[in-house]
């Protein structure tokens, strides 16, 4: 085991590590007969992963968690020691562990091979590590989930255990803090709350949105097709299922095949696509075209299938079938500084307009397996450096995450609760337009390659509905609300009066409902405030008698009496403001 990559020197990171070999030292000690495999350190914590007799349960945390305290109490400092792989296999052998002996046995070089021991425990590992385990400060374990060996389904089914540590019990306890509102924010739990959406066993990892949860992932889209519009992009539609050929001449086929679907058609072998990308190359190659018709901007809203294994998928934000904000630039290659920039201008607008204040991009650069010449990937990585560094956007470099076909810049935003998340990505590609033979006619009457941008500003609108719901707990704001006023008539009496301005209020295109249930009007209020809705308008024979309402916001309370064209005044400018 490792500390991740850059991270060597992290006090943090090297104290949850040695955390992680208490954690495999205390699993061991309580459960005779337990086979460790790896334990590395993740964002927040770590985690342990064991073969064990039984399933862990949750009682079973409390008593490793109390072993691990007494390991720590004991101070054993954390031994080094180099052994040659021969000796590690051996040595690994002689106590049953087959984990770590596949372990060894898949390592490459001549390099000795590194044991820590604290105590009797001893395991694999590079560290570095504490010098003693006195020195691991708060601790605490999480949950219990189960893991594929090597992450395959063929392999054996694990136990693992997820923990973390920190430097003192102040920070400890604000992180749990932070992970109770996270769990109370899960878009899976908010999702069934609010009736947005559910899944079924029959469509296993599909979702089903019911109709308040497709009229929000209606809004997500209108307010991208809103933006196309306005920046010229032109909005197609592509078929689902193609020819296998088309995903070998992508290069898909030898990527990402193990993420497709198949099926057979008539002895033709064929696949639903996981990418629009090549449709669109098929629609762009249809008929000749001069420079002046580029750029080409093609959006695509098609649904796609890839398949997730079912102990990676995740609510909404893991799915095997999904839309995203798709659209790919034919450019030329002068043209394509204007194209980045105008894509940098447009997305952040998008973010802002959600309510992601903080933006952080990221270049990912060629990975090992890719199509095209290195220098091809040279020009490619400069030119979007050139370009986040001309609209003065600091960056990081992630090697060796690019796509296939072309390095990417990666967009994050941080939610309320400062959790990092990957939304959008911008990939220039070269090669794709090479594998399709496209061209456009030059000035001078010569035929050039041009050059595809492939772009996202949402992604996957799954993942982001996901992602928006956690951000702010499902009290969406105005503009976005499925139900944006709820009327609450006190008595039958106002009934009338209440549809009454339901339909004034729909013809102003507000989204509104009247509760008119023989409940009391606290339950109505409270009911409704857990439903999230924005605004709720009371009406009473006070305020039919003086055509008013009585109107409350979810979040600042009582806001008095108001004309209806006083609260209609206020609704639209919030709505148009997208506050």
């Amino acid at each position: 085991m490792v500390c991740r990559p850059g991270h060597e020197n992290d006090p943090l990171e090297k104290m949850r590590h040695s955390c992680a070999h208490v954690m495999a030292d205390a699993v061991t000690s309580l459960f005779p007969g337990t086979k460790v495999a790896i334990g590395p350190c993740i964002d927040d914590g770590f985690y342990y992963d064991s073969d064990v007799n039984r399933p862990f349960g949750p009682e079973d945390l409390q008593k490793i968690e109390q072993k691990m305290k007494e390991i720590v109490a004991q101070n054993f400092p954390f031994v080094r020691k180099e052994i040659s792989k021969k000796e590690a296999v051996d040595f690994f052998k002689k106590r049953g562990e087959k984990y770590k002996v596949e372990i060894v046995e898949g390592l490459s070089g001549a390099e000795p091979i590194t044991l820590y021991q604290h105590g009797d425990f001893v395991d694999l590992c590079k560290g570095p590590h504490l010098a003693k385990t006195g020195e691991i400060g708060s601790f605490h374990l999480l949950s219990i989930a189960g893991a594929y060996w090597r992450g395959d389904e063929k392999r054996e089914m694990l136990q693992r255990i997820y923990g973390t540590a920190f430097g003192n019990e102040k920070d400890l306890k604000a992180y749990l803090a932070r992970l109770e509102e996270a769990n109370r924010r899960d878009h899976r739990k908010v999702g069934r709350e609010l009736d947005l959406f559910s899944f079924h066993p029959e469509a296993p990892a599909s979702p089903f949105f019911h109709p308040k949860g497709a009229l929000l992932y209606r809004f997500l889209v209108d307010y991208i097709r809103g933006l196309y519009r306005m920046e010229g992009y032109e909005e197609v539609i592509t078929p689902e299922i193609f020819d296998v050929t088309l995903w070998e001449r992508s290069g898909h086929l030898e990527h990402f095949r193990d993420n497709m679907f198949f099926t057979e058609i008539e002895n033709r072998e064929m696949a639903v696509k996981p990418m629009n990308c090549p449709g669109h190359c098929l629609m762009f190659g249809e008929k000749k075209r001069s420079y002046r018709e580029l750029p080409v901007r093609f959006a695509d809203f098609g649904r796609l299938h890839r398949y997730e294994r079912s102990g990676v998928t995740h609510g909404l934000t893991r799915v095997r079938t999904f839309s995203q904000d798709d659209a790919h630039i034919y450019c030329t290659r002068d043209q394509m500084a204007g194209e980045i920039q105008g894509f940098l201008r447009l997305i952040r607008l998008v973010y802002r307009d959600f309510g992601f204040s903080e933006v952080m991009l990221a270049l990912a650069t060629r990975p090992e397996h890719a199509i095209g010449s290195p220098e091809i990937w040279e020009e490619a990585e400069s030119k979007l450096k050139k370009e986040m560094e001309s609209a003065g956007l600091p960056y990081k470099i992630n090697p060796g995450e690019g796509a296939f076909y072309g390095p990417k810049i990666e967009f994050q935003v941080k939610d309320a609760l400062g959790r990092p998340w990957q939304l959008g990505t911008l990939q220039v590609d070269y090669s794709m337009p090479e594998r399709f033979d496209l061209a456009y006619v030059n000035a001078e009457g010569k035929t050039e390659r041009p050059v595809m941008l492939h772009r996202a500003m949402l992604g996957s609108i799954e993942r982001f509905y996901a992602i928006l719901i956690e951000h702010c707990g499902g009290a969406f704001p105005l503009w976005l609300a499925p139900v944006q006023t709820v009327l609450i008539p006190i008595t039958d009496g106002q009934v009338e009066y209440a549809g009454q301005i339901k339909a004034r209020l729909f013809k102003e295109g507000i989204r509104v409902e009247v509760d008119s249930r023989n409940e009391k009007l606290g339950l109505k209020i409270r009911e409704n405030q857990l439903k999230k809705v924005p605004y709720m308008a009371v009406i009473g024979a006070k305020e039919v008698a003086d055509k008013k309402l009585s109107v409350r916001h979810r979040s600042k309370g009582d806001l008095g009496l108001m004309s209806i064209e006083s609260f209609l005044e206020l609704v639209k400018k919030e709505i148009e403001e997208k506050v």
